[in-house]
This record gives C-alpha cells, sequence and structure tokens, in this order.
C-alpha cells in the first residue's frame, strides 16, 4: 500500500491561483509571472501522489472482489436468452431453466439477455464456483411484485451493459421486504455483484433501493440511472465506483455502505468516472471509511453530503450541496460531562476528515467541514461557504484543524467559528467582520497593496478563514469589501471568541 505523502507544493512565495467553484470564486495572485502553482491537482503531482492519503485510510478495509477483464466476454460462447412475455427462450438449457415469465440461471457462464418482459423476473441461483456473467444487450425487465433481477446465490456475479446498448430494470410498488434478506432492490444481489460495460442502464426502485448488494458493489463503467424510493446504490460491504457515468436520484441516502460489523468493512470508494446524486438523506454514506480519489463527484442535493467514520479527499473534483453538514466525519456522538449541546462539549471521537487533494465546493446550511474528531488539511483547493445561522460554522471539530498544505477558503456564520490550530504550517488569516458581508461581494485579502486571495460570496458571510501559501503568520494583512478596507487582521490570530485549536462543535454528528 502507498504511505502517506503530501502533495508537491513548491511554490513561489505567493500563488497564483484560479478556482472556478460551485459556491465562490477564489484568485491568489501571484507575486510574479513566472510563480507556478502546485495545490495537489496540477500535473506536477500523480494520481497515485493524490491518492495517497485515501490508501492509507482504506488500507485495513477488505479487498475489493472485482478483478480486469471481469467485463470482458465472447458471445460466441455465450448463453443467449430473448426475453418475451410468455414466451422467453434460450439457446442453450444448460444453466437456464423458464417458468413462465421467470428466467432462472443455475451455473456459471455468460448469458447474453435481450428483449422485454413486462412483469417478470430474472434469477441467478447458482451454488457451483465460478462467475455468472449476465450481458444485457437491449433489455428491459419489470416486476410488479417484487425485485426484477434477483441474485440469490452465486460465487460472483457480472453485469455487463453491452456496447450501444440501452436496458431498464424495474421493480414493483410496496411489496414485503420485510423478511431477513428478502430482496429490496429493483436489482438485488446476495453475492458480490459488479456492474461494468460502455451501455446505459435504467434502474427504477419503486419500494425500496434502486441497486442493492448484500455483499461488495464494483462499478467499472456504464451510464447508470438510478431512481429510489429509499435509498439509490448500497453494497453492504463495500461500494466502489472506479468509472462510469452515474446519476442518482434517491429518497433516502444515494450511495451507501452500511456494514458495521468492524472497521474492515462498511466503506464508500471513488476512483473515477461521473458521479452525480440528488438525495433525502445524505449524498454519500458509509458506516466506515468515505474516500474520494478522483472522478467528477456532484452532490446537487442531501441533508448531509458526505458522511463517514473518516472521510478522505484526495483527488478529483467535488462540489457538495447539503441542507446539514457538507462533509461530516463521526463515529458517533459523544458528550462531555455537565457540557450542553454548542458549547464545545462533544469529545473527539477520532474520527479524520482529511483533504489531501484535489478541488472540493461545499454549499452548507450546516457545518461545511465538520468532524467529531480532527481535521487534516495537506493539498488541493477548498471552498467553502457555510451557514448563515450562529449554531453552525463553516469549520467545525472536536480535535483541532490541522493546516499543512493546498489552500482553504472557508466563509460563514460567526457563533461556532472555529480557526486553524497553530501548529499549522500553512499562513492563516481568520476575520470577523463587525457586521455580515451580503451575497455577492468581493472579499479580499491584501498584503502591501498586493492582492493575495478574493473570495466571492454567495450568501450572507460573517467570518472568512484563508489559508494558503503567501499568507505568513505573525504579519498583517487588510481585508477588503468590494474594494473598500474593512479591517484589518494579523495572520495566526484566532477569532475572538471562536473555537480555534479543537473543542470546536460537533454538536451533531
Amino acid at each position: 500500500m502507498n504511505a502517506f505523502r503530501k502533495p508537491d507544493q513548491t511554490i513561489a512565495k505567493r500563488v497564483a491561483v484560479a478556482v472556478a467553484a460551485l459556491v465562490a470564486s477564489v484568485t491568489l495572485v501571484a507575486c510574479s509571472a513566472t510563480a507556478t502553482t502546485s495545490t495537489g491537482t496540477t500535473a506536477s503531482s500523480s494520481s497515485s501522489t493524490l491518492a495517497s492519503s485515501a490508501t492509507a485510510a482504506l488500507a485495513d478495509n477488505v479487498e475489493s472482489h472485482a478483478e480486469d477483464g471481469d467485463t470482458d466476454y465472447d458471445a460466441a460462447d455465450a448463453t443467449t436468452i430473448t426475453l418475451a412475455d410468455g414466451a422467453s427462450t434460450s439457446s442453450s438449457s444448460d444453466g437456464v431453466g423458464i417458468s413462465g415469465d421467470t428466467v432462472t440461471i443455475t451455473a456459471p457462464g455468460t448469458y447474453i439477455l435481450t428483449g422485454t418482459l413486462t412483469d417478470g423476473q430474472v434469477v441467478v441461483n447458482s451454488d457451483a464456483e465460478g462467475k455468472v456473467r449476465i450481458v444485457l444487450d437491449n433489455a428491459s425487465i419489470t416486476n410488479a411484485d417484487g425485485s426484477a433481477v434477483v441474485i440469490t446465490a452465486a460465487d460472483e456475479a457480472v453485469l455487463v451493459l453491452a456496447d450501444g446498448s440501452s436496458n431498464a430494470i424495474t421493480d414493483g410498488t410496496g411489496y414485503d421486504i420485510s423478511a431477513d434478506d428478502a430482496p429490496n432492490a429493483a436489482l438485488f444481489s446476495m453475492a458480490d455483484l459488479t456492474i461494468g460495460g460502455t451501455g446505459s442502464l435504467t434502474v427504477t426502485g419503486n419500494t425500496n433501493d434502486g441497486i442493492a448488494s448484500k455483499d461488495g458493489l464494483v462499478i467499472t463503467g456504464g451510464t447508470i440511472t438510478v431512481t429510489a424510493a429509499d435509498d439509490g446504490i448500497r453494497g453492504k460491504d463495500y461500494l466502489i465506483i472506479s468509472d462510469g457515468t452515474v446519476t442518482v436520484t434517491a429518497e433516502g441516502d444515494g450511495l451507501k455502505s452500511d456494514n458495521e460489523t468492524d472497521d474492515t468493512v462498511g466503506y464508500v470508494l471513488i476512483q473515477g468516472g461521473t458521479v452525480e446524486v440528488a438525495a433525502g438523506d445524505d449524498g454519500v454514506h458509509a458506516e466506515g471509511d468515505l474516500a474520494i480519489e478522483g472522478g467528477t463527484v456532484t452532490i446537487t442535493k442531501s441533508n448531509e453530503g458526505l458522511e463517514g467514520s473518516t472521510v478522505t479527499i484526495a483527488g478529483g473534483t467535488t462540489s457538495v450541496t447539503a441542507s446539514d453538514d457538507g462533509l461530516n466525519a463521526t463515529q458517533g456522538s459523544t458528550t462531555t460531562d455537565g457540557q450542553g449541546q454548542g458549547g464545545g462539549g462533544m469529545g473527539n471521537d477520532g474520527s479524520l476528515l482529511t483533504i489531501s487533494g484535489g478541488t472540493l465546493t461545499v454549499d452548507s446550511g450546516g457545518d461545511g467541514l465538520d468532524s467529531n474528531g480532527t481535521i487534516s488539511i495537506t493539498g488541493g483547493t477548498t471552498t467553502v461557504a457555510g451557514p448563515t445561522n450562529a449554531g453552525n460554522g463553516a469549520l467545525d471539530s472536536n480535535g483541532g484543524i490541522t493546516v499543512t498544505g493546498g489552500t482553504l477558503l472557508a466563509g460563514g456564520s460567526a457563533g461556532m467559528a472555529e480557526s486553524p490550530d497553530a501548529t499549522s504550517t500553512t499562513g492563516w488569516v481568520a476575520v470577523s467582520f463587525a457586521s455580515a458581508i451580503p451575497a455577492g461581494s468581493t472579499i479580499t485579502v491584501v498584503k502591501d497593496g498586493d492582492v493575495i486571495a478574493t473570495f466571492t460570496t454567495t450568501k450572507e458571510t460573517a467570518t472568512l478563514v484563508v489559508a494558503a501559501d503567501g499568507i505568513t503568520s505573525g504579519e498583517s494583512y487588510e481585508i477588503a469589501v468590494d474594494g473598500t478596507t474593512n479591517t484589518t487582521v494579523t495572520a495566526g490570530q484566532a477569532l475572538a471568541g471562536s473555537m480555534g485549536g479543537g473543542g470546536g462543535g460537533g454538536r451533531r454528528p
């Protein structure tokens, strides 16, 4: 496994950075025209470097079952199953049984499904060792009375979306999912499941989840669109997305892994591809570790955006919109004797929120970056448009915030504002405005007439924290709003009455 490695930061005294962010625009102005930029997202940092913190965070987890070539197949060696209401057929009877509108696959091998079942089911029930590979090639499967595709037993299952194909899986409404291990998704698997290929798949989960595996679930490709009454895509042991285009609309969590048996399972890893989630609850939820090391991840709607016992952003481009916390690292709620909510009375539970690379933008109604343990920023570019209510902060930790690399801009309310720790090696300024700055304002950090950083507000902003190369602890900086000097601050000086140095809120895990 790769060890932790700090992203390359060979930067001149001042940095030139242009960030096109969802919630704010940021510019760090170079000292000279020859200054270079390195925030963990440039070509000078390799993908392995960006992912090193994610690799470390996931090092104690069970490994993925997926292997290279899982989605490769030879059509000439496959069994072809043609789906048709009351008239489904198979090119071979070996490993295939058809009873009415139920097609059952009972042996390892490759099976190409084409055609339509308007009220039927495809079942995989294979006790033999070996992969069961199902290729959907313009197949549509709907079951009015339950799950449409059910993998009750298999050594391992692979679902391939054939090149150029358009496929659909839809379950019924209101069927019984109360029994243990009852199929509770339009596409349900009791075995490790891999989904890939280059075609498209639309999944509609009308009763509960869209796609669910009781073991591991890996997505390696395809254009996958999921709509679900509860969770969108769930892998109990783990959920890994390495490529493809995944779009989820869910009333519950968007992406989820919920095995809490031990700390080796229950993790979510996004390595690449394009992921977009609109969720009624968490955008991405992991009972264990949550890591993003590549790709483009957009949470357009959520209660909490990204939540796990550890949360790691190591690369890629991530945008989070949340009505509550944007990013939340938590082991569970803990309190300190005699202290109530909002008073810094919640203890450090050992959670860790790490940002080591990539570009992260957060728009939150609650805390922007929240950890019931510590927050560590070592690279990347992070922009937070935090809360306007005094009970939350743009930055919130129970164990402290350290910034040793990258760029951080975090604006929000004043009531629970937190500053980085004094141990941070990257210079930072923290500003508390006499009156809140309205949306649409341009706030600049200025040193000797040179603009060091610019933050454009998208909502009312009472405090601002800026950490970046080019800021030196102990030196004074002017803060201007729309070109007029508003105040002067000293770098490295925490906000008066703030939660700097740890013990920051964490009121809600």
